[in-house]
Parts: C-alpha cells; structure tokens; sequence
C-alpha cells in the first residue's frame, strides 16, 4: 500500500488468464502440431501447461506487486545511474533464476530452444502484472534476435549466453533528436580503429533519444545496438550500418573489463511507464567509446529489422497485456461498487453496478476485445514458429498479420484501458484507485517500433506487394470460405478482400494511405473474430470445459457487435485521398 493524499492505494491483484491463454496456444498458434516437427518436439502438452501455469504465478507474485509502486516511485537518475524502485533488482533476479528469459532462445547458448509462441505466453503473463518492467526482458528478447541473426561467430559465443539468461540486457538505439521515423537521417558516426587494442573495432560518436531501458542496475552488463554511418557511407537508410555496444567492455575469457564511454545524459518525464527508464544516450563524449559491426557495412537496417519485427508482436502482445490488467481491475471494482437499484426491478436494494446493463456492455466488451486480440496474437506466433521450421506459406502470412497484431492489438489496448476508467466513473479519473495508470501506460505502444500509422501503411504497400497481392487476398478468402455460416464475419473478409484488390490493381498510392488505418482495422477484426470462431468450435468440441459458458458469449459479443463496426470502415477505406487534400496546409491549420 502506497499513501496519495493520506490515503492507501488499493493494489488489485493480477490473476493470469490461465486457460484462455491456452486455449489460444492450443488451437490458434497449434502448439499440439508444432510439437511433432523435431525442431519443437520438447514443447509436450505437459511442459506447455506448466510453463503457462509457473509463469503466470511468478507474474503475479514477482512482478504485479511492483506495478503501482514502479508507476509514483519511477526510475531515477543519480550520478549517471538509473535506480529502480524497491524491489525491483530481486523480482529481476528471481526471473533471471528461473530460466524465463531463456524459453525460446537457442540451446547452444543455454536457451530452452520451445517455440516463440511460449516466449509470447511468458511476456504477456509478465506485461499484464507489470507492462513497464516488462520492457525490459522485451528488449533484451529483440538484441537475441539481431545478434543471433547477423551477428558473427565470435560475437555470439561472447554476448549470447548471458544475454539469453538475463544475467545482461539488451537495448535497441535508432531514434535522434533530428530523425524521428525517418531513421534514415540519423547523424551518429563510426570510425574504424586501424591500431591499438580495439584495432578492427569502431569509435561511435553521437546521441540517442527514447532509449528504453538504456540504463539501469538491474544486469550486470548492458548490451546497445546502435545504428551509426561509417564515413563516405551512402545518404539516407542506405548508408546505415548496426554496431555493438557494451556498456562494460567484455574481456577475452568473459569477465566485465572498463566501463565504455557510454552514459545517460537525462530521463524522460513521460505520461505512463514510469517505471522503465527512457533514457537519452550519449557515445563517445570522450571520443572513446567502442563498438563491433554487426553484420555488413551499409545493412544495419536490415539487421535493426530482425529486432523490429519480433518487437513489433511483442508490442501487440502489449495491448493484450494492459487490456487484461485494465479488464480485470475494472470487473474487480464492478463487482464490490454497489450503486442504485437495477432498473425495472420491483427490489429497489441497491446492487454492485456490474448489475446495470451500461456496466455489463462495458464489461462485455473489454472481454470480448482482450479475448480477440490474445487469439490473433497467438495465430501469429504459431506463424511465426511454423516459419522457423521450413513452412514458407506460414512465413509469409506471419509477414502479413505483424501489422495488424501491432496496430489493432495496441489499439485496442488503449480503448480497453479507457473503458476501464469508465467503469469506474468519478473514481477512475483520480489517481487513487490505479486505473488510470493503466491507460496512461496503455498509450506509448501505438507509437512503439513504428507508429500505428507506418503499420497500416506497411500493409497496404510492402504487404500487399506479396506475391502479388494473393498474400494478403488469400487470407481474407480463406476467413469467408471458413467462416461462411457467419453472415457478418465472412462479409467482412469478402470486402477486406475486395479492397485488398481495389487497392493492388486501382488505387493510387495516396488512396490506399488515406484509406490505410481504416482497412487495417477491418483486417485485423476479420482474422481475430477468425480465429475466436476457431476457438469457440474447439470449446463445443470439449476443449477448455472452464471456458465453455464465457467463451460462446464473448465470441458471440465479438461477432455481433465488434465486426459490423469494422464493416462501417469500409467506405473510409475506399473513400480515397482527395478530401485529405482539399485544403492547403495552411488553410487547414488556420
């Protein structure tokens, strides 16, 4: 309990979703077929369970007491190091102990080698309980990536094993003062070393903003991916190239050497995340800060891609997270609020307000939104894991849904945690009860790893282009041929199809921007409201009996309420770039 104007603050407890979780392991990510390739045969029903059930009990009992202490205390700078909260280094420790760092990380550096799908499981139980410190792990998870990726033989047998176990973490450094999404314009320097210890290493020049967990006392060494220019490279995104960037040097048998000359210069003061530290950075203030390149010269972007793409589902994962937190805390003061008699009611005792029909909506459709977007969520990563293993049609439709797991997902994170404040009227708008930490926390993720915008646009341009266009009509077509005893879903996909081929075959490239964020939202509701019908079938059929009265019911809310308003977004997705533009700039802001 954490005093505000001389009063406790309530901590609401989290408790994991346990079986929707599986369920939607199970039958939309598959994790049953995943199990019979070689490559995933350690993921047995056994070993899903227990992972599922262990981490969420160390979420709630490590990481979600911590939330709304993380979200008043925040992280400090003092003399160059950032301090968390207490509490935080020991519930840090303690995930580092248990191996959850390492679920899906390679064997060959001390990881457990089970498919991404589970490392998904692992955030989305640890997010829920505590989304700002979660960060952490997130990026750390992105660094894996890059490093085991692009990374050479030597680099990995170096950083790897202790980045797999947590014992070190990892950032990702891309944003300048002067380059927002435009990376391409990014000013930080490399110099190759030509003499001396560091000879065929880098001095890194420059600065970096919104540098997540970019320093901290948590792990004991920080590992930095950096995009820098080498000199005479190529202008613009062409000439970037990715370096490696330790805050402690690594010695030759593994011990931590000198500290690089790397710092936070200063923390930013944000509206939600108060807890994971955004710092700015600052390389080579004394021009000796050193760095490896990673992979080729000129081709970091691909590389910081790699990261980005897992990032960018671990971002959607994130509005899965905070809608579950928001949703649990709003049902939990629904439940113990009592207020007014029901209406119509011949007993005019008050009643808890979830009783009121407006409350039960409110309720309804945070479930049934959160229930969505876990279910495409999870059909993503059994993409994703499918891909690892040879599955080239998987790989390309994991391609297809990144965009719309981060943009919807992050979207309806931000509803979901606005409902929450709803539910508690009066009191959800005052800091007190904790629920508006939630959609404070709830709103950086639609501007995480490219703004939800760069996403839709992302879709109707790269993603679109796919084998020419049939990537993403196929699946659309897949959804109403399956879907055909469901009126609204199946007409939904067929028009998410016909805009799909509106946009590849008619449209200018204005249009299909303009019409971008609309048809994205189409999309992602289609192949979710999917994927929660697969759910419900599996339900009938004897899978989840705990679910078998709730599952049916927010499915049905799901298919009778959130897929005709996405239906209503098809004349703004046609509607075409014209009236975006009948206005100068100037006339518009005047």
């Amino acid at each position: 309990m954490h005093p505000i104007k001389g009063r406790p603050t309530p901590v609401t407890p989290y408790t994991p979703p346990t079986q929707d979780q599986l369920l939607a392991i199970r039958v939309n990510a598959g994790i049953e077929e995943l199990a019979q390739s070689e490559r995933f045969a350690n993921a047995e029903a056994d070993l899903v369970e227990a992972i599922v059930d262990g981490v969420g009990q160390f979420a709630a009992g490590e990481f979600a007491p911590l939330n709304r202490v993380g979200d008043l205390e925040g992280a400090e700078l003092e003399n160059g190091v950032v301090r968390l909260p207490e509490g935080f280094e020991p519930a840090y420790h303690a995930y580092v102990e248990q191996g959850w760092n390492a679920i899906a990380s390679p064997e060959e550096f001390g990881g457990q080698g089970l498919p991404f799908t589970l490392s998904c499981n692992v955030l989305e139980n640890l997010g829920s309980a505590n989304m700002a410190f979660t960060l952490l792990p997130m990026l750390s998870v992105g660094a894996i990536e890059a490093i085991g990726h692009h990374g050479s033989k030597d680099q990995q047998a170096k950083y790897m094993p202790d980045l797999v176990s947590g014992k070190w973490s990892g950032t990702m450094n891309l944003t300048e003062p002067a380059a927002g999404s435009d990376v391409g314009a990014l000013r930080s320097t490399a110099e190759p070393i030509t003499e001396g210890e560091h000879a065929g290493k880098y001095r890194i020049a420059g600065q970096k903003i919104y540098i997540t967990w970019g320093e901290h006392d948590l792990a004991e060494n920080i590992i930095h991916l950096v995009l820098a220019r080498l000199p005479d490279a190529p202008e613009g995104s062409r000439g970037i190239s990715l370096f490696l960037v330790p805050k402690y040097h690594v010695n030759d048998d593994g011990s931590l050497g000198n500290r690089n000359d790397v710092r936070c210069v200063s923390l930013e003061h944000k509206l939600g995340i108060n807890a994971s530290p955004t710092c700015v950075m600052s390389y080579g203030d004394n021009g000796e800060c050193i760095g490896e390149l990673v992979g080729a010269e000129n081709r970091g972007l691909m590389a910081m891609f790699t990261m980005m793409n897992n990032a960018r589902i671990n971002v959607g994962n994130q509005g899965a997270q905070i809608a579950e937190r928001a949703t649990q805390q709003a049902i939990y003061y629904a439940m113990d609020r009592v207020q007014s008699a029901r209406a119509g009611s011949p007993d005019k005792t008050p009643v808890a307000i979830i009783e009121h029909p407006d409350v039960r909506r409110m309720i309804l459709r945070m479930k049934a939104l959160t229930e969505g977007v876990r279910a495409l969520l999870y059909y993503c990563a059994g993409q994703v894991d499918r891909g690892t293993i040879g599955d080239e049609a998987a790989c390309e439709r994991a391609e297809v849904l990144v965009p719309l797991v981060k943009a919807w997902g992050t979207d309806i994170g931000v509803e979901v945690s606005g409902i929450g404040i709803q539910v508690h009227g009066g009191m959800g708008f005052v800091e007190e009860t904790g629920a508006a930490q939630h959609w404070r926390d709830s709103k950086i993720a639609p501007i995480y790893e490219g703004t939800n915008g760069i996403q839709a646009a992302d879709l109707v341009t790269r993603k679109l282009g796919m084998s020419g266009g049939e990537a993403v009509i196929g699946l659309f077509d897949e959804i109403a041929q399956d879907a055909s005893n469901e009126a609204g879903l199946a007409g939904l996909a067929s028009d998410c199809a016909n805009i799909a081929r509106w946009m590849r075959d008619e449209a200018s490239l204005d249009d299909r921007l303009a019409g971008s964020t609309a048809f994205c939202t189409m999309a992602a509701v289609a192949v979710a409201g999917w994927q929660m019908l697969r759910q419900v079938r599996a339900v009938a059929e004897g899978a989840a009996p705990a679910l078998a009265e709730t599952k049916p019911v927010t499915t049905r809310f799901f298919l009778d309420h959130i897929v005709p308003e996405a239906a209503g977004l098809r004349a703004s997705a046609i509607s075409g770039s014209d009236l975006l533009y009948a206005l100068s700039a100037d006339k518009l802001a005047g």
